[in-house]
């Protein structure tokens, strides 16, 4: 691993209060802690992050993450707590009032799989290879390639031209998604673009198996599961 000084990495963790698909989902308990204490405990056992902070409006999820060890060293202002409220707004919310960082790592609470390997790993391809900025991603269960749209006569328009000659799905070319799992980004280069993609940025790849998102009572549920059968 490329050496980059700690105190110059700060792990930022977003968890408004306000969640409509699964609500109070950031401090539902599963595998005896909260859901949120997944990903601090995460971030608290990188080698690359130095601060571990949340942002919330909430005194619940404050309180949960303070336990678990988080430090929660401002509120989020309730304009920035709302559904139309951006996470880049969020992002430099947080960063201005911690303007001491270089680097910032930021780790979404419905990502709970995703281990402190996987953020070492991510901080040091990015580093490995002179990038700005790197996301984690996972491979996609149905390839756009074997995608449509359906026109208004009801005839069908592929998504991307099939490549030429194949037809298994598994010689298809390799295709990802955003996993949301992982975001990191060199501080000034994030100001200036305003987002942790562009064609600069490097993937991180991760699993499937890991890259649970939490958003539904079922996906709880299913991560619950997981979690309590290695217990």
């Amino acid at each position: 691993m490329l050496c980059i000084p700690k105190e110059e990495v700060l792990a930022l963790i977003p968890a408004r209060g306000g969640s409509k698909g699964l609500p109070r989902k950031n401090v539902l308990v599963a595998g005896g802690r909260p859901l949120i204490g997944w990903t601090i405990a995460a971030a608290q056992g990188s080698q690359v992050v130095g601060t571990t902070v949340l942002t919330s409006d909430d005194e619940e999820i404050m309180t949960a993450a303070r336990a678990c060890g988080c430090a929660v060293p401002f509120r989020r202002p309730e304009h920035l707590a709302s559904d139309t409220a951006s996470t880049m707004d969020v992002v430099f919310h947080a960063l201005d009032q911690l303007p001491q960082f270089e680097y910032l790592v930021l780790l979404q609470p419905t990502s709970p799989l995703r281990t402190a390997t996987d953020i070492d790993a991510a901080f040091d391809l990015m580093i490995r290879c002179n990038a700005p900025s790197c996301v984690s991603v996972a491979d996609v269960e149905q390839s756009p390639y074997w995608m449509y749209r359906v026109g208004e006569d009801d005839r069908l328009d592929a998504v991307l031209p099939p490549p030429e000659g194949i037809t298994r799905r598994q010689d298809l070319p390799p295709v990802y998604t955003l996993n949301g799992a992982i975001y990191i980004a060199r501080i000034d280069w994030l100001r200036h673009v305003r987002s942790f993609v562009s064609a600069e940025t490097v993937g991180y790849r991760m699993p499937i198996e890991r890259s649970i998102d939490i958003d539904t009572r079922e996906d709880f549920d299913k991560f619950r599961n997981i979690v309590e059968r290695k217990m």
